[in-house]
């Protein structure tokens, strides 16, 4: 549409511009020719009123008959003043006077008449030949635009299908990993539970028992593994089942030191904690899981002898904070974006399960709170900390 008002606003304005000059050459043409022929003494002769006529003719044959009567009315002036006696005046003294007039706008009105349709029939084709091309652009365009259309819907589906094919792919993992997570319980339970018992039996070799009891701690490692992929399964999917009430984190701190210390007596844990209650937002179990496996990393990579320290305190914005630094290797500024991710290792020659950040990173945002991991202010390695809503 816009295409097609631009076409007809270009053909008006050239319609415009060549009636203007017709108009023009319409008065311009005889006073030129007017000027050619004085000086050669044509005033003695009438045969130079053909030209005249012709001039008239082409203005009629180039710009139409407008143009063919206005340089008609200039040629009689012209001819009627320099060259029809008495001179140099506009009296018509004799017939031929009216023959010159009758025969300039005959021929003005003739051929006009014969090159203004033949004009008009130029400016019609022309114009429809316009309309034709912007009628083809537009057409053209349309299909560009119809095609970029199909190309696009033809993407998205794939996009749609990818999305889907993934989706479909990420619940089979989930799906699976719970599954065997699941019936690894069984099994491992049971091999717990006879270990055990027979580790407990007092007509049992010495290296027997000491072998039974590896036994037992291998079982418990993996149903510890096993339960760790079944949280990640959980925080993946969004199915964890949370019991958020007003908690206290300073007891929570405490009860989670001293699960540590009971597996690791030789361990020192110091704790920094307000007078009173600092009261948060949370699921009491999950919050114990995410002190345990905080405390646990700490444990792992500090080196024997050296403290643990724990802080909590209020902090900003109804947070309440809590810290958790050790002395170890630290996380190297590259790790600290990943060190919450499944399977990442802060240390290569202290490996994990890789899994504990990364539960305390899902279990904590589950909560409403964030976790980091920065520099150790006080010396080398590193300190975790971790943000919740006060209550």
């Amino acid at each position: 549409m816009n295409l097609a008002r631009g076409a007809h606003n270009g053909a008006v304005r050239g319609t415009s511009r060549q009636a203007a000059a017709g108009a023009a050459l319409a008065v311009a043409g005889p006073a030129a020719l007017t000027a050619v022929l004085v000086p050669l003494g044509a005033g003695q002769s009438r045969d130079y009123v053909f030209l005249f006529v012709a001039l008239v003719s082409a203005l009629g044959v180039t710009f139409g008959l407008r143009s063919a009567l206005l340089g008609a009315a200039a040629s009689f002036l012209l001819v009627d003043f320099f060259f029809v006696e008495p001179l140099h005046t506009l009296t018509i003294a004799d017939s031929t006077d009216l023959v010159n007039l009758v025969v300039f706008f005959g021929a003005a009105g003739l051929v006009g008449g014969l090159g203004s349709r033949r004009r008009s029939a130029e400016q019609r084709s022309q114009a429809l030949a316009e309309r034709l091309q912007v009628a083809n652009r537009e057409l053209a365009q349309r299909n560009r635009e119809q095609a970029d259309a199909a190309a696009m819907a033809v993407r998205l589906a794939r996009a749609q299908q990818q999305v889907h094919l993934l989706e479909e792919s990420d619940r089979i993992r989930r799906d699976f990993l719970a599954n065997v997570s699941h019936e690894l319980r069984t099994p491992l339970g049971s091999v717990l539970t006879g270990s055990t018992a027979l580790a407990g039996r007092g007509d049992l070799p010495e290296g027997a028992r000491e072998e039974l009891q590896a036994i037992a701690a291998e079982a418990r490692r993996l149903g510890r593994l096993v339960d760790d992929m079944l949280d990640m399964a959980r925080i993946e999917a969004h199915a964890l089942d949370l019991r958020l009430d007003t908690v206290d984190l300073t007891h929570a701190v405490d009860a989670a030191v001293e699960r540590l210390q009971r597996g690791n007596p030789r361990r020192e844990v110091t704790v920094q904690a307000p007078e009173g209650a600092l009261d948060v937002v949370a699921d009491w179990d999950r919050l114990g899981q995410v002190l345990d496996n905080l405390l646990a990393n700490a444990d792992h990579y500090a080196p024997a002898g050296t403290p643990v320290a724990v802080s909590v305190a209020p902090g900003v914005r109804d947070m309440a904070v809590l810290f958790v630094t050790d002395s170890g290797p630290g996380v190297a500024p590259d790790l600290r974006e990943r060190i919450f991710e499944r399977f990442v290792h802060g240390d290569a020659d202290k490996p994990g399960t890789g899994l504990g950040l990364a539960i305390v990173k899902g279990l904590v945002e589950a909560q409403g709170g964030r976790v980091w991991v920065e520099d150790n202010p006080d010396g080398p390695g590193a300190r975790f900390g971790m943000a919740l809503p006060a209550a």
